[in-house]
């Protein structure tokens, strides 16, 4: 099983939640944060005073799939989230050792 760990623009929430069901996916946790990657936040005007907004909006999507499962997770991340201008986001994918349903007491892939 694999851990998928998402960070996109805000307003593509909805267009890759909407991928991820259309390919199985049943859950996921979604986070707003803020951040900076490349592009080091930008520049604004406020009453003629520049400032600088260090921390962009963002928000991180976590998804468990099946090993199987992962790279049209990704295609389907990729192409749902992909403006082709910078701070359309990055993909982590990492290993999980062990998943438990709470309620049920299932382990591994039966539990996601």
């Amino acid at each position: 099983m694999k851990k998928i760990e998402v960070i996109i623009k805000p307003f593509k929430l909805e267009d890759v939640k909407d991928a991820l069901v259309e390919i199985g996916i049943t859950g996921m946790s979604v986070y707003d944060v803020k951040g900076y990657g490349r592009q080091q936040g930008h520049s604004e005007l406020y009453r003629g005073a520049e400032y600088v907004v260090d921390f962009l909006p963002k928000i991180k999507i976590d998804v468990v799939v099946k090993d199987e499962m992962v790279e049209s997770t990704i295609n389907a991340i990729v192409n749902s989230a992909k403006t082709g201008k910078i701070g359309d986001g990055k993909i982590f994918v990492s290993s999980l050792d062990e998943v438990v349903r709470i309620r049920t007491e299932e382990r591994g892939s039966e539990a996601v």
